[in-house]
């Protein structure tokens, strides 16, 4: 798992070895959920404000996203995104 931003107490990772579409994991407590990277589709539980804070940081950092999705499924280390 490759920790990518913490924030609000808020996890996102990524894992090298998970299937596509590429996808983010996130904890906040004890919710997890997955949130697709292009689309949005969360799988999963968490709370409304939470998801929208979520989104909000997904929607900044899209291309960072993607570009560490491709790093760690090319065996590359993951880069940390800032919040």
């Amino acid at each position: 798992m490759a920790e990518l931003c913490r924030f609000f107490g808020i996890i996102v990772a990524m894992f090298a070895d998970d299937h596509n579409p590429p996808h983010i994991h996130v904890r906040y407590g004890d919710y997890e959920v997955t949130i697709t990277v292009k689309d949005y589709i969360v799988n999963g539980s968490m709370p409304r404000k939470e998801l929208k804070r979520i989104f909000q940081w997904m929607e900044g950092h899209q291309e960072a996203l993607m570009d560490n999705w491709n790093r760690l499924h090319n065996g590359e280390e993951a880069i940390k995104i800032e919040n």
